[in-house]
């Protein structure tokens, strides 16, 4: 990374202030940037460190004004978090791509093989699957039999995708990922164990997907367990059999949806939800962190806690559990006085 302040400008449609010729080649943070480096603010919590930082460019919102003087080059963009993200899309696409297929990878001989694909180490692919053109399969992957993998489609070291399971265009697939694997499908019986229930069903994964390291997502017990266009999906969730994710929901850490249910599009779900299973979630639906979801959600609903419900009656409810001592010693005082008054008629 080589870039003038003039040519950044340029790249990002924003305004300079300060030195036009100015070069930086990598990015820091605002509060360790060095000479050499650009940086970004976005959070109104750092913007003291503009002030001081040695950062050589920094990238601002149109609407910032500074206070005192800077020692940096500062250019104005519309979104500042957002042209920082173009950047660093640049920036990896800059780098060299892997090509080519090791001798020391496995490939059936009836795999549809597209252009410039590349197959690391010890990766494996099934027999009968669909591989497309610019698809990376990084070493120690694992690609069941008859598994289609749609063009630029990248799967990092030791993903696993069973077999009959589809991933489409554009989508990452981070190490660790398992998608495919049986569902959590048990009969009990009568002697009180539990007779296995066949999982002959897939995972489909539509276009633009991320899924995080060690996430799992269940395959169908029949059909198919759906993640749709643009979910991003982040490190360690669960999302279990005949799920469905709608297009664009991001989901954060250690999540979890229980069987069979259907979350709607644009939501978005913090760290440790657990929904169960069999719910309906609409669109544009917002859960915070730790929430437990039980019931259906209608469309637009911001809910937490555990049971959740509406946010705004959760912060209003946890007020009065925050001074639930005060309460209950004062209901007790009323009391005794109420049995004195008693005593004395």
């Amino acid at each position: 990374m080589d870039f003038s302040a003039a040519e950044l400008a340029g790249i990002l449609n924003g305004n300079i202030e300060g030195n036009r010729e100015v070069k930086v080649t990598r990015i820091s943070k605002i509060e360790e940037a060095e000479e050499g480096s650009l940086s970004f603010l976005a959070n109104p919590a750092y913007t003291h460190y503009i002030y001081t930082t040695k950062a050589s460019i920094v990238l601002v919102n149109k609407s910032f004004k500074p206070e005192s003087s800077l020692k940096t080059t500062i250019i104005k963009v519309d979104d500042a978090y957002s042209s920082l993200a173009k950047l660093l899309e640049l920036y990896e696409k800059s780098k060299p791509i892997k090509k080519g297929i090791s001798a020391l990878a496995f490939i059936s001989e009836n795999v549809k093989k597209g252009e410039n694909i590349y197959v690391g180490e010890f990766a494996y692919i099934g027999t009968n699957c669909i591989i497309g053109n610019n698809v990376l399969i990084y070493p120690q992957a694992y690609i069941g039999d008859n598994v289609v993998i749609e063009d630029d489609s990248i799967i990092y070291p030791g993903a696993k995708i069973y077999a009959n399971c589809k991933i489409g265009k554009s989508c990452i697939i981070h190490s660790g990922v398992v998608i495919g694997a049986d569902g959590f499908g048990f009969s009990p019986q009568t002697e009180k164990n539990y007779r296995k229930i066949a999982q002959i069903g897939n995972v489909i994964v539509e276009d633009d997907v991320e899924i995080g390291a060690n996430t799992t997502i269940d395959r169908a017990t029949m059909g198919s367990t759906i993640i749709k266009k643009g979910v991003k999906l982040d490190n360690l969730i669960q999302i279990a059999h005949n799920v469905a994710i709608g297009e664009n929901t991001v989901v954060a850490a250690q999540a979890g949806v229980a069987g069979s249910s259907k979350v709607g599009s644009n939501c978005m779900i913090g760290g440790q939800v657990g929904i169960s299973g069999h719910l309906n979630i609409g669109n544009n639906v917002k859960m915070a962190a730790q929430a437990g979801v039980g019931a259906n959600v209608k469309d637009d609903e911001i809910i937490m806690g555990s049971p959740a419900f509406a946010a705004s009656k959760y912060k209003k409810t946890y007020v009065h559990f925050r001074n639930l001592d005060t309460i209950v010693r004062r209901i007790d005082e009323l009391e005794k006085q109420i049995k004195l008054l008693n005593n004395k008629e």
